[in-house]
Parts: structure tokens; sequence; C-alpha cells
């Protein structure tokens, strides 16, 4: 009959610390075992290694999201040792550190002086190194604890690393990031204990900065011309190493939630989309970093939205065409999900965000066209459209098509972009959205919906019928009598419909007036219409209706106010003087209306100076204006005791 356990034995048991010791004592039996077999039997070792690297590639990637590997941490990768190369001298490299890697070797003049100024005979081998673990685990099954990690041994990796570009001692500082990256979970066995920040701090950094360098150096990628990156080829060593990026690359994404500190988080996700070209074979790892970055580039601040940004475009930039399809399917949709609701507050980062997914659409035009295509035509479906998230979609595709469908691109590469046929339907619904209510509460949803297509009309030079939107909104407000209120003016750019309250007030009027005159004035003074050589005719049915508004205000007592009938007037006597401009400049012209090829030259010499006629000088006065008015109320909602005066 066995000995009955002792109640501490129970207890210690129990409490999981006996699994720990065990699980402890196996993985140092496999150190020492590891040791004397690289001695004895590297022949051996060499053909265990081939058939360890002929795993199923989709095997290495259906590791779980956080890295956890199916074996102890230190026995993992063993075979990763084998691939460096013995003796081999880098001293030289280090020395050209300078003129390969500036920002590098800046990082490492201003925080790790001492590897540039090393004594070749006095650093350690790595066999060294491998001793110093050994020692280091043998006096931890002395007292059942995991060795403590150390600024020293993290130095000894730094110096390896500079100096041999060693693949052993970057898997064994890879394995002290994943006891970093999990060392607050009781469920994982950790190779390192880390009790100390600035350990901790050492450690992130130094695998985030040292990972890429040393990757490229023994399995370069290759970056094409047009800006896309080709992956490593699949060469015995890369296929070695696969498994040790995967792991190191999920460990990153699970530290993303974990990091509180701002900069340390922009380095992580900076440095990580370094490693993006040795992991996009697999495809569960591209889908949760892709996940990762999204979320952060929705909620994060603003320096790590940019980094997130780059990581999520850099991916982006993967030759498999499948997985721009997953970044733009994507960002497409997290810009819908946070463009739900907006505020003031709200307000710039949803338009960070749109400027951002931009880019990201317009770098390959051919598949863009099948998402935009689609997005655009479920425009036509919904049954609610006065909303936030359609006139942010609205001005969203604006933004994209203006970028792929500039008129100086094209000009210079000769090409007309495959987005181009998208503008027209896009048009059409914005402009039948327009009419759909026009009572005076939805004249917000109007101007947003007419700004977005300014926007387009400046970039690509198509002319679009935008006036007959705007001058309705200043006849109907000039002619109605506005009543007197004490609320504050509305703030239209976070508005699409018009409180109950503000209806019909004189404060609404006057702020309605104001943009809409200033829309209007700046679509006039746009190069495809003051450009024009039949502006002095367009502008005809505009000025007509306007004069008619006003005089009608005159007759009406209490209809509009004198401010508003001013801002009228001073926008209808630009438009006099530009009609005045543009027919001495027609006067002397040799050509009929019926040359359009003539016609078209003539209206391209004339939009290199429409910033001098008396439209262009009048709007470049009122953005300015609008510029300054725009800070003051930028100080006002950050400092309460900031006072908006009048001009």
């Amino acid at each position: 009959m066995g000995k009955k356990a002792t109640k501490a034995t129970k207890k210690f048991a129990s409490s999981g610390q006996l699994k720990k010791t065990i699980q402890a004592r196996h993985k140092h039996q496999q150190i020492k075992k590891r040791s004397q077999n690289r001695k004895g039997a590297k022949a051996e070792k060499a053909s265990s290694h081939n058939r360890e690297t002929d795993m199923d590639q989709d095997e290495a990637s259906d590791l779980d999201a956080d890295g956890d590997e199916s074996v102890d941490d230190d026995a993992s990768f063993a075979s990763v040792d084998e691939l460096d190369e013995d003796g081999e001298d880098h001293l030289q490299e280090l020395s050209k550190l300078a003129e390969k890697d500036p920002d590098f070797y800046k990082y490492l003049q201003e925080n790790d002086r001492e590897l540039l100024d090393f004594d070749p005979t006095s650093n350690p081998t790595l066999d060294d190194l491998d001793s110093d673990d050994i020692q280091s685990d043998d006096d931890a099954m002395t007292d059942a604890r995991m060795p403590i990690l150390t600024n020293a041994q993290i130095l000894k990796w730094q110096k390896a690393l500079l100096e041999q570009r060693s693949l052993r001692a970057l898997r064994k500082l890879l394995i002290a990031f994943r006891s970093a990256a999990h060392m607050n979970e009781d469920d994982q066995v950790l190779a390192w204990s880390i009790d100390s920040s600035s350990v901790y701090n050492k450690l992130v950094t130094t695998s985030l900065r040292y990972t890429p360098i040393i990757l490229m150096h023994h399995v370069p990628y290759k970056t094409l011309s047009n800006g896309k990156f080709k992956p490593p080829t699949q060469t015995p060593k890369f296929k070695t190493l696969q498994k040790l990026i995967l792991s190191y690359f999920h460990n990153i994404i699970h530290m993303f939630s974990q990091l509180t500190d701002k900069e340390m988080l922009q380095l992580a996700v900076a440095e990580s989309a370094k490693v993006l070209p040795y992991v996009v074979s697999s495809r569960k790892s591209v889908k949760l970093y892709l996940k990762k970055c999204l979320e952060l580039w929705s909620s994060a601040q603003d320096s790590t939205r940019i980094a997130a940004f780059l990581a999520i475009r850099k991916l982006a930039c993967a030759t498999d065409e499948s997985i721009l399809d997953h970044v733009l399917k994507g960002t497409y949709m997290t810009l819908i999900r946070q463009s739900k609701s907006t505020s003031a507050y709200t307000l710039p980062s949803i338009n960070l965000m749109k400027n951002s997914a931009s880019e990201i659409f317009c770098l390959d035009h051919a598949t863009a066209y099948q998402h935009a295509f689609g997005y655009i035509r479920q425009f036509e479906a919904y049954k609610q459209v006065y909303n936030w998230q359609f006139v942010h979609c609205i001005d969203f595709w604006s933004i994209v098509l203006a970028r792929a469908c500039d008129i100086t691109l094209e000009k210079n590469t000769n090409e007309e972009s495959d987005l181009k046929p998208l503008v027209y339907p896009l048009v059409q619904v914005s402009l039948g959205a327009i009419k759909l209510i026009s009572n005076s509460r939805s004249y917000p949803f109007h101007l947003h919906v007419v700004r977005s297509l300014l926007h387009l009309t400046r970039h690509i030079e198509t002319y679009i019928p935008i006036a007959p939107y705007l001058v309705p909104i200043l006849h109907a407000t000039l002619t109605t009598r506005p009543k007197s209120s004490t609320l504050r003016p509305l703030d239209l750019d976070v508005y699409i419909r018009a409180p109950q309250q503000y209806a019909k007030t004189r404060v609404y009027s006057e702020g309605i007036v104001d943009e809409t005159v200033y829309l209007l004035s700046e679509w006039l003074a746009s190069p495809v219409v003051q450009a024009s050589i039949a502006f002095p005719e367009i502008v005809v049915p505009i000025t007509v209706l306007l004069r008619k508004s006003i005089k009608n205000a005159k007759s009406t007592p209490g209809s509009g106010s004198s401010k508003d009938q001013s801002l009228v007037k001073g926008l209808l006597e630009r438009v006099d003087e530009s009609s005045q401009w543009v027919e001495q400049k027609r006067k002397d012209v040799p050509f009929t209306p019926g040359k359009i090829g003539s016609v078209q030259q003539w209206e391209d010499a004339l939009k290199a100076t429409v910033s001098e006629s008396p439209l262009g000088k009048y709007v470049k006065v009122q953005r300015k204006a609008r510029e300054k008015r725009r800070k003051l109320v930028e100080k006002a909602r950050e400092g309460e005791d900031e006072i908006l005066e009048e001009d």
C-alpha cells in the first residue's frame, strides 16, 4: 500500500504548481537532451529537420489566435538553430548599418549605444548563450520557478543579432516575447518570468524592431515596381522559419489588446506591418490581423489610427488579389458602421477614415470597380436615405472618384480610370436623393450632398447641374417670413435635418442662406463652369430668379433679412462682373460654336486664369473667412472661455 499524501502535498497539487513544475522539468530535460544531440548527432538531426519542414502549409496557418504551439516554448522551433552559419562574421554589415537602414541605426544610437561600441573579443559565443540558458534552467529547477529575464540577457541576444544575424538568438528572443505577450495568463506555460517594466519594454521593443531586420537578411522579399510586394521564395530555410514567424505574428496580434502605452502600441502596429510578406500565405492570420487593424483604425488615437491604416495599406499591396478583396470589403464596412452617428466630436475622425479609405480603393482601380459598382447600386434600393450613413457613403464615393479620375492625373498618364463610368450613376443617385423631400428642415441634407458633388466636379472637371438644387433654397428662404428666436446658430456640418424648434426661425434662415450662397459661388467659380465659353448664358436663369426673390422679399414686409439680401446681392454683382469678364475674353475668337475642338482649346486656356476672375477672387475671400471662423469654433469647443466675435 502506497504512502498517504500529506495535506501540504495535496494543497500543492490542487494549486496547479505541481503541474507547472512537472512541465518545467520536462522542458529542462528536453533542453539538455538537445544540447547533447547537437555535439554528436547533427546528421541524424538534419534528416529529422527535413521531415519536420515538409509539413503542410495549411497546418502552419492553423495556429491558435494567440500563437500557442503544440510543444513547450523553448523546445519549439529548435530546427531554427541549425540554420545559423557557423563562424560567419557580420561585423562588416554592422559597420554599414548606417547606410542600409539609417532609421534603425538612429534607434540604436539613441537607445542601445553600447551595441554599436561592442568589443568582438569579449562577446559571448552562441554556445555560451546556450549554456547560460541551460544553467538558468538548472537554477530554476532548484527552486521550482521560471527563470527571471534580465536586461543583460536581452543585451546578449541583441549583440548576437547585430553581429551575426543569428537565427538562434532570434528564436530565443521571440520565445521570450511570447512570455511577455501572455505573462498575465494562468493557463500558459511560459519560458521566462518578467518582473520589471523596464525589462518588459526593452524586450518588446527589441523584438519588434530587430525581427524584421533579421528576417529581411535571411529570407528577403521583393517589392515590385507598382508598389506591391511578393512573398519570399519557399526555400527550405523559409519553410523552417515559417512556424516561428507565425507564432511571433499571432503574439503581436494578441498584444494589441493589452498594450496601454500609445507609443508602444503604435510601434507594435507599425513594425508588425513589416512582417506581413512572410505570413500572407496564412489566411487565418491575415483575417485576424485585418480585423484588429480595422478596430484600431476606427477607434484608437490619431497616431495609432494612421499606423493601423498604413498596415492595412501594406496588406492591400499583396500580389494576391483575394487579400485586396478582403481589405476593401472590411474597410468599407468598418467605415459604414463608424459613420452611423455623427457629432462635432466624431466628424473629424470619420473624415480621416473617408480620406484614408479612399487611398486604399485607388490602389487597384479594376478591383475597386467591382466593389464600388455593387455598393453604389445598393443606394437605389435604400428605403431610407435621410440618414448619416447614406450621406457619408455619397461623400466617400465622391472622394474616391475624385481621386481616381482626377483630370490632372489622367492628363499625366494619358489613361482613363476604370472607375470613370461610375461617376454618372453616383451623380444620378445623389441628385435623386435631394428631390425626395424638399421641406426647409431637410436643407442641411441637401447641402451635404451638394458639397460632395462640388468636390467631385472640381477634380474631374465634368459639368454637374448643381444650381437647380441651390437656387430654389435661396428663393424659398428669402420669400418666407422668419420668426425671431434666441436659439444658437445651427452647426450645419453635424445635422442632416434641422430640429423642429429651428424651423422658420431667423437664425436658421440666415445660416442656410449663408451656406447656400457660398456653395453656389463655389460652383460658379469652378473651372468647368467659369471657364465655359457659354458662362454668360449659363447664369441667366440663375440671376433672373435670384433678382426676383430679392424683389419679392422687399415687397413683402418681414420676408427675409437684410443680411440675407445683402449676401445674395453681393453674389449677383460678382456673377455679372464674371459674365462681362468671359464676354471680353471671347469677344475676338476666330471660330464658330460648331468648332468643338477649337472651343475646347479656348476653354482649357481660360481654366488656368479662372482664379483671377471676379468670382474667383470673391470665393478666395470667402474661403479665408470661413477657415478663420472654423478655427474659432474649434477653439471654443476645446476651451469654454473662448468667445466668438463677428468680424
